[in-house]
């Protein structure tokens, strides 16, 4: 009786703190709403800047931080959406019902999945996120992360658009995101299986994980609308502390450096890789990017460049810590990185 008295007390203490938690958060963001408001109502910018001299290194970090939160936001809530649709009209008998059981065969149709799935990285965390929850595999889930970002139909379009004269580009970039996601998710399978990946939540601890809203109480589409406002605000944090990282690296980084590394045949890969992993450039838009580069750098460290970047940057790294173990997390950037490596070297090898 004691026991069950002290255990009920413990709870009775975590729930009180989870709220205080959850009441500070939402006063701080108040807070910062607030003090965004009024500095974009009243502040007169150019007056500060005249009784102030802030370095121009640190007005291009503040500009090139900006882009990429304005880049994010609009795939952020596509992302947020779309897992908030699946979280309230797809069931786990639905998920199962079209996987195969085979966990072989099944890394097949999760990358044909990725063809058709116009979600770039900057939003394909949380959708991966919610699948695992209603059932999906974790290495089929992670296939669908890894080749998504790179095989849907407006990253071809903007690929081919930045790479017209150099169409082996185009088709190594598709070729190898859809070889070496199927190649990632079968290492992921040999070492993680089926596993739970997931971090727990509190509301899960205390056994108050939100449950599937009866459609005859709540309207579906009303209660989709819920569940994308409380990830999106949930994810940007993540966003945010990620893109912060990301500008600072842009503006401080030694580009001599990076040139100077990038004139071997095995290390410009990898150079690429880092660049693509700190640059955090959305998959929409890293083409031309890369492009800008072809005077430079090998067709091998063009395309580690663009294979790499979505499917690993700061942005969804910093996501991927924010909701999977991070023995997890660590485990994918190591099997992710080797294999697109390994990959790419194969490629000049055989082209």
């Amino acid at each position: 009786m004691l026991n069950r008295k002290i255990e009920y007390l413990d709870k009775g203490v975590l729930t009180l703190k989870t709220t205080m938690l959850k009441q500070s958060k939402e006063l701080i963001g108040l807070v910062l709403v607030a003090i965004f408001i009024y500095f974009f109502t009243f502040w007169d910018y150019k007056e500060f800047q005249t009784l102030v001299s802030i370095p121009q290194q640190w007005l291009n970090l503040n500009t090139i931080f900006l882009s990429i939160v304005i880049e994010a936001i609009p795939f952020i809530l596509l992302g947020v959406f779309v897992s908030s649709l699946i979280q309230i009209f797809v069931s786990e008998d639905m998920v199962k019902k079209y996987i195969p059981k085979n966990a072989f065969i099944a890394l097949l149709p999760a990358a044909l999945l990725g063809a058709i799935f116009p979600v770039c990285e900057c939003a394909i965390v949380p959708v991966v996120r919610r699948l695992i929850k209603k059932g999906m595999p974790l290495h089929i889930a992670f296939v669908f992360l890894a080749c998504a970002p790179i095989l849907n139909p407006v990253v071809a379009a903007s690929t081919y658009f930045a790479f017209q004269s150099n169409m082996s580009i185009v088709v190594g970039r598709m070729g190898l995101a859809f070889v070496l996601s199927m190649v990632i998710g079968l290492v992921i399978y040999l070492f993680f299986k089926n596993s739970n990946q997931l971090k727990v939540t509190s509301e899960e601890l205390l056994g108050n994980q939100p449950k599937e809203s009866n459609p005859l109480q709540v309207n579906k589409w009303k209660a989709t609308f819920y569940h994308a406002s409380d990830e999106f605000f949930d994810m940007g944090k993540y966003l945010i502390f990620g893109a912060f990282i990301a500008s600072l690296f842009q503006t401080f980084l030694n580009r001599e450096v990076l040139l100077s590394l990038g004139s071997n045949e095995y290390s410009s890969p990898l150079v690429m890789m880092g660049f693509a992993f700190v640059l955090s450039l959305c998959s929409e838009a890293d083409a031309f990017v890369a492009a800008s580069f072809g005077s430079m750098f090998a067709p091998g460290a063009l395309l580690a460049f663009l294979v790499y970047g979505p499917m690993l940057d700061l942005k969804n790294t910093i996501l991927l810590f924010g909701y999977f173990k991070t023995k997890f997390v660590l485990g994918f950037i190591a099997i992710v990185t080797v294999i697109v490596y390994l990959g790419v070297i194969m490629y000049q090898w055989i082209f």
